[in-house]
């Protein structure tokens, strides 16, 4: 129940408003009320239609495809609001777009997530409540306070209740880079771990080079923070299935689901994808292998932390 004396408001642009409705719904506040639409020119508009003046706000919005259109949304909504005298401001980004150019790969290389995050702080957001960034050094790239959020407790919790707690599954990390997410797994599972090594000649192109660990016979539960063309992931079921593992599952936070990605899951070998709705998946994309689960409840729960001046660390639990 909210007890504080300063008021605390929910806005969002367009880029997930089910989720934020589904969050206030949580929180038990209405939705604030907010107009994001475009001028002729395509230049955003934005319109609030309720003071906001020393209010705790928080600003909704994954900065999902179309990317550059929802990241501007949400920079000129926290903009109206800095200008409008709320008390503080909360950009919460359940997924953050250009988190994958992290770091200097090569000569001439711009790290975009940096930019984000300089921008995010330049518009007026005193703090970031985020879900499952790429990279965990993105936190450093603020200079405001960021809550990082984890997906991983809601993925365990969906695969304790489905009876994967058993001595035949094997958690599987698709790269080096995501071990520590699968041991996270594994470890809620109490199960061992295998990681599939491969190499990447160019952007979205990945090629399998070997499985470590042993996945004979074992149903095999591949891990990862997101699934952009699925390329990785397909070709990591099936190097799977080659090294004879017994079925296939895959989950992920985020499911941006780009290009081939729903042809490829649905030609794999994979039996069911396991995404969360921090990004919103249209229904042209919704098939029967792949399953949602509703990060609404963790979110609402950070927010009433946040708001309350409590810890959120709790939520790792």
């Amino acid at each position: 129940m909210i007890t504080h004396g300063t008021s605390i408001k929910i806005f969002t642009g367009n880029s997930n408003p089910k989720l934020a409705e589904d969050i206030a719904k949580h929180v038990g506040i209405p939705m604030g009320s907010s107009d994001v639409g475009t001028f002729s020119d395509g230049e955003i508009s934005v319109n609030i239609y309720e003071t906001v003046r020393g209010a705790d706000v928080f600003v909704i919005q994954s900065t999902c495809s179309p990317v550059n259109d929802n990241l501007m949304e949400m920079l000129i909504m926290i903009d109206a609001f800095k200008r409008a005298s709320a008390g503080r401001i909360t950009a919460v980004i359940p997924y953050y777009g250009y988190a994958r150019q992290d770091r200097k790969a090569k000569a001439r290389d711009p790290i975009t997530s940096k930019l984000v995050a300089d921008l995010i702080t330049t518009a007026g957001a005193d703090r970031v409540l985020t879900m499952d960034l790429h990279a965990a050094q993105i936190q450093g790239f603020f200079s405001i306070p960021v809550d990082h959020l984890l997906g991983v407790p809601i993925l365990a919790q969906h695969y304790l209740e489905r009876g994967f707690e058993e001595d035949n599954v094997v958690i599987v990390s698709p790269d080096i880079g995501s071990v520590t997410r699968a041991r996270n797994i594994a470890n809620r599972l109490n199960a061992p771990i295998a990681i599939v090594d491969k190499r990447r000649p160019r952007a979205n192109v990945a090629e399998v080079m070997n499985i470590i660990g042993d996945v004979k016979g074992k149903i095999a539960l591949l891990v990862d923070d997101m699934i952009d063309t699925g390329g990785t992931l397909v070709q990591g079921a099936q190097a799977l299935i080659d090294n004879g593992a017994k079925e296939v599952y895959a989950c992920a936070t985020h499911g941006v689901l780009s290009g081939p990605a729903i042809e490829r899951i649905q030609n794999s070998p994979i039996k069911e994808l396991v995404i969360t709705d921090t990004i919103p998946l249209p229904p042209e994309k919704q098939i029967d292998k792949i399953r949602i689960l509703s990060v609404a409840p963790v979110f609402a729960e950070a927010i009433d932390r946040i708001y309350e001046d409590l810890p959120v660390s709790t939520l790792f639990e």
